[in-house]
């Protein structure tokens, strides 16, 4: 009687474990498909649509584990590389990566891909082929964009100085270049005094923005590449007095940069989709867990906000959520 009742115990207690290694790299006992959306930070309003995003396309399907990770700056690209280690090591069914440095990050994105990890790049480039989806804006498309809008402020010349976020970025060099290129395409009395990059930090680009303006007394417009240099030129512009003066294109779109606009500080914004990079990431994502064809490359698409459609801008920003 004791070996019958020891066998049937023994037999539940295999056809219990069973489901579990069944479930197969990266899935859970319920079934539910696990992902992570790793950022360039979590301090800016734009990861936080982003996260935003992935977190209302798992809600909908249901089925998704979504968790979420950033290093602590901006400057940090080996710690958001181990962050990527971490995913692979918790055998992931789908990293969603939006890279600090184009170049470090390849290690880690190559290796979650041969570890049968769908990966899918966000926002900002990585430089390798070994990936699934990239979904982002068209940057130099939008840096063109915002040289068209800095050319009309300030009349079609003058000299203009570009505050960029940081160095390595595949966004950083695009914002970078697609705004050079269109000004010397086309505005050939613009003269561009110099590049200085912020490291997206708020104070340092207060501070680069009043050194430009300071041995640039005659400077007639600043362009500043992502939501941290936006803000931080912004308050430089209006802390010297120079608001108007002074014409301002900048990048991203939040709380703070929607007041430098209704301030008439700044002259103009390219605001991307973050929330649809986000929302649309994830289900490329889920698409090819489940063998979908998808397509390698989204634009997910800029518009250039101004006073004039302020109003309208919060909902887009936010995926009209």
């Amino acid at each position: 009687m004791k070996k019958i009742l020891f066998a049937a115990v023994l037999i539940i207690a295999i056809t219990g474990i069973l489901p579990v290694f069944a479930a197969g790299r990266g899935q859970q006992s319920s079934g539910n498909i696990k992902a992570i959306f790793i950022a360039m930070d979590s301090q800016d309003e734009h990861w936080q649509k982003v996260k935003a995003g992935t977190e209302a396309k798992a809600k909908e399907l249901g089925n998704i584990d979504i968790s979420f990770n950033a290093p602590p700056t901006k400057l940090d690209s080996v710690t958001q590389l181990q962050m990527v280690e971490d995913a692979i090591t918790k055998q992931v069914d789908i990293l969603l990566v939006a890279p600090l440095n184009a170049d470090a990050i390849v290690p880690a994105v190559e290796k979650a891909k041969a570890a049968g990890i769908v990966v899918v790049i966000i926002d900002s480039a990585a430089n390798t082929d070994k990936y699934d989806a990239f979904l982002s804006t068209d940057n130099s498309a939008a840096a063109a964009l915002a040289a068209d809008e800095m050319a009309k402020a300030i009349g079609g010349s003058g000299k203009i100085a570009i505050i960029n976020h940081q160095a390595g970025a595949g966004t950083t060099m695009a914002r970078q270049s697609g705004f050079e290129n269109q000004i010397k395409a086309k505005y050939s009395g613009i003269t561009i005094v110099g590049t200085q990059y912020s490291d997206g930090d708020k104070t340092k680009a207060l501070n680069i923005a009043t050194d430009f303006m300071t041995a640039n007394p005659d400077l007639a417009g600043i362009y500043a590449t992502n939501e941290g240099s936006t803000i931080g030129a912004g308050n430089a512009i209006e802390q010297a007095g120079k608001a108007g003066r002074v014409k301002f294109v900048g990048f991203d779109w939040s709380a703070d940069t929607k007041s430098l606009i209704e301030r008439d500080v700044l002259n103009a914004t390219m605001v991307q989709n973050p929330f649809v990079m986000g929302y649309e990431g994830l289900q490329v994502g889920v698409d090819v867990y489940n063998k979908k064809t998808v397509n390698k490359q989204t634009d997910t698409g800029v518009t250039v906000a101004t006073k004039a459609n302020a109003a309208q801008i919060d909902a887009l920003a936010w995926g009209g959520k």
